[in-house]
């Protein structure tokens, strides 16, 4: 079993004793101490309940408490009655100076298993009724609704609320998926968007449909995952052992956050809403298949050398983020697929990229002489402020 934060600081003797720190000690004769924060769309406590079930766990125990704030949790790890935080990555976008302010930082994360939405409908989004009425949460999932298939009225439940004068709207996500089930077996609506978590939460066995981030067909619809979604991070205090957090951690957790930390870390909670994006780990054999199956003859090319050999078996980093207008007719998105050991490179380079194509996406377009005369000025071809 391994037993409490096991810290080891380091001092110069002074007067032939060697200081250290009492919140280390009273750790050592204790087991992990872990809080977890939850969201309805992230539960990070069936995060870790998972992963001690599993083989990946071997002897460690870990004693796992709720929490209902950040700051509480914060409070808890500064005092010493703490020694992890789990928590939704979402909802630490923006407030990571309180971590630095405390003494703690992000050391490390769980890879996100169910990242997709469900649709829970009768009907997929192609058999919708023309003006079906679909109710989604997510802005930027509304949009990728509207871009996938015209005609449909894409409604935010507060805004349905507000549309049909109903005050008694429910607060919390779970009874708000319970709120609109009730409405779509009434046949007010056709149809509403949710996280497995909540789904599973409300016990609902309706019809879904799983908005899958790989189509089925290489013209597919593809619908990129909401930022953070599904992931856990785990938060501690600096000089938390390394080697103790790689066994709750894993690597591509720690890829997927480095990655949307340094993208979109610094965006502001309106631009946030506004962005998909998905970041994960692919094998090389993997990555062979869907090109073979999707004839993707330039794919296959980058991985084979003359002689039809694979030339790498490098675990690869799967970049992909869009932006979308309010009616979903146009798409600014950039994709990556580089190394695991380029990563740092890649990123960098892909976050230049994306600035620099959407400050061109959004430049009003001069003037311009040509052959056949004058051609006049134009709107930016989409606006990033809606």
């Amino acid at each position: 079993m391994v037993r409490g934060c096991l810290y080891q600081r380091v001092c110069d003797p002074t007067n032939g004793h060697v200081a250290c720190s009492p919140l280390e000690v009273d750790a050592v004769e204790e087991r992990v101490k872990v809080a977890s924060l939850d969201h309805p769309h992230c539960l990070s406590s069936k995060n870790l309940e998972d992963f001690l079930s599993s083989e990946e766990a071997g002897d460690l125990e870990l004693e796992i408490t709720p929490v209902d704030t950040l700051e509480e949790a914060i409070e808890s790890l500064k005092e010493g009655e703490l020694d992890l935080l789990a928590m939704p990555a979402r909802l630490l976008h923006g407030k990571q100076i309180k971590l630095l302010e405390a003494g703690c930082q992000v050391l490390g994360a769980r890879a996100p298993r169910r990242p997709a939405r469900f649709l829970v409908s009768e009907n997929r989004i192609w058999y919708q009724p023309k003006g079906a009425i679909i109710l989604c949460d997510d802005k930027i999932i509304r949009r990728q609704l509207k871009r996938a298939r015209r005609g449909l009225r894409l409604l935010s439940s507060k805004a349905y609320a507000s549309i049909h004068e109903i005050e008694d709207r429910p607060d919390s996500e779970d009874e708000i998926a319970r709120w609109m089930e009730k409405l779509r077996r009434n046949g007010d609506i056709d149809g509403f968007v949710t996280s497995r978590e909540v789904f599973n939460s409300i016990h609902c066995s309706s019809r879904r449909t799983v908005l899958g981030i790989d189509p089925e067909e290489r013209e597919g619809d593809r619908y990129l995952p909401v930022p953070y979604a599904d992931l856990v991070v785990l938060i501690g205090r600096s000089g938390f052992p390394r080697k103790l957090i790689q066994q709750i951690s894993e690597l591509e957790g720690e890829t997927v956050w480095w990655t949307q930390d340094n993208l979109i870390g610094g965006l502001s909670e309106s631009e946030i809403d506004r962005i998909a994006i998905l970041v994960r780990h692919r094998q090389v054999g993997a990555i062979m298949r869907q090109a073979e199956e999707f004839f993707d003859l330039t794919m296959e090319t980058v991985f084979h050398d003359p002689e039809g050999e694979t030339e790498t078996t490098e675990v690869h980093v799967e970049i992909r983020m869009e932006f979308l207008s309010d009616d979903g007719m146009q798409t600014v998105s950039i994709e990556r697929l580089v190394p695991l050991s380029n990563l740092e490179n890649s990123v960098i380079a892909l976050a230049k990229d994306w600035e620099r194509m959407l400050t061109t996406a959004s430049s009003p377009i001069p003037e311009q002489r040509s052959r056949q005369g004058l051609l006049p000025a134009k709107d930016p071809w989409i606006d990033l402020e809606k």
